[in-house]
């Protein structure tokens, strides 16, 4: 059995969308259930967020955007993203979830981790929070993980929405890969098939927009016959993967069509083809039932290969 990280902490209930909204607390009150009720719990090595640092945060967003978010305290930072009084701190965990992960990668604790973590992430951009995200995990944890010493970061996003924050903040990075599958066109309307990088970085952007009504064999065979090559070829250091399990058949907020056997093959088909360290950070899944299925089969498969 591998040793695998479950990075959670009730601090992440504390930020208060309303139960109306879809990124809610009840996503994770309700994972955790599930999986205390299953025989996963007991196999995982149970960690804490850190509280991520300013300074860590300004490794990817500029000092005024996040003086902008210490000034708000609460209210809307765009019309889908809903500040509350303790967002800030919460966000501040959720960077810091990644950043514990990668440091226990390194010094050998585990080889690899999930971080089940809100708000997500993947929509922030270097001055700006979006799309339910204020920062953006992933990409702070990118960075941090070259400051740890991995040099080349190879980061999967396989949320129904496509990652334009992450996208963007290594655009003209060659040492990061970014690669995404997306339903397209759809919110937030980037991630065509041409954007492959700019500068330097032409080349380390890769972009499957897949239509609506995709589902098993579509993404399998990207998963399957198209991922391996690229990170065979990149060949990367460590693999972060931005986690969005509204790519699911019952989600509410998308139109894919992937089954628990599909979401199956994709996380497998990661680890096969990077096997360790792969850190995966929870981004969207709006079903709860979906949710904590995949999440689930991703902690089994992890567990496994």
């Amino acid at each position: 059995m591998q040793k695998v990280g479950f990075v959670y902490d009730d601090i992440f209930l504390a930020h208060e969308t309303g139960d109306w909204h879809p990124e809610n607390k009840q996503r994770l009150i309700y994972l955790i259930k599930v999986l205390k009720n299953s025989d996963l719990w007991d196999k995982l090595v149970h960690l804490k967020p850190r509280l991520a640092t300013f300074e860590e945060i300004a490794l990817i967003h500029s000092t005024k955007y996040i003086e902008k978010v210490k000034a708000l305290g609460s209210g809307y930072l765009d019309p889908d993203t809903y500040v509350s009084k303790n967002s800030l701190e919460v966000a501040q965990y959720a960077v810091g979830a990644i950043l514990e992960a990668i440091d226990k990668c390194h010094d050998g604790t585990i080889i690899r981790a999930f971080c089940a973590v809100r708000p997500p992430g993947h929509h922030a951009e270097v001055s700006r929070g979006m799309g339910f995200c204020i920062f953006n995990n992933v990409a702070i944890g990118a960075r941090y993980a070259q400051k740890k010493g991995y040099k080349k970061v190879f980061i999967i996003d396989f949320d129904v929405h496509h990652g334009n924050g992450t996208q963007h903040i290594f655009d003209d990075d060659d040492t990061v890969f970014f690669f995404s599958t997306h339903q397209y066109p759809y919110y937030p309307g980037t991630g065509a098939d041409r954007e492959k990088g700019i500068g330097k970085g032409v080349g380390f952007t890769y972009n499957v927009p897949m239509y609506a009504g995709s589902g098993d064999r579509e993404y399998i065979h990207i998963y399957q016959d198209i991922l391996p090559g690229l990170i065979e070829k990149f060949d990367p250091d460590i693999v972060l993967v931005s986690s969005g399990f509204d790519l699911h058949t019952r989600d509410p907020l998308a139109s894919m069509r992937v089954s628990n056997d599909g979401l199956r093959a994709i996380v497998k088909s990661i680890l096969t083809a990077f096997s360790q360290p792969v850190i995966f950070t929870l981004e969207g899944g709006y079903d709860l039932t979906a949710l904590s299925d995949g999440i689930k089969i991703t902690l089994e498969e992890m567990l496994t290969i």
